[in-house]
């Protein structure tokens, strides 16, 4: 699965990370936590800067993760 090592060291890393850093995203590239930034912005910048086309994760370090809703329109013919 894609960026399984990521989320699975976002998750390790939380608790941690948590009390500093809420509100903000974390970079991160396999088991390592590059950095954390201000802004989404800021975060994929650097990954991009870094490690350029490479898989990175950039997340937002929030206490309860939202839920994401996704629709597509429904076609009847």
């Amino acid at each position: 699965m894609s960026l399984e090592q990521e989320l699975k060291t976002y998750e390790k890393e939380k608790e941690r990370l948590l009390p500093e850093a809420k509100g903000k995203f974390v970079l991160i590239k396999g088991d390592k936590i590059i950095g954390i930034y201000v802004s989404q912005e800021d975060a994929l910048a650097e990954g991009y800067k870094k490690f350029g086309n490479e898989e990175f994760l950039v997340k937002e370090i929030t206490e309860i993760e939202p839920v994401n809703f996704f629709t597509r329109p429904v076609v009847v013919e």
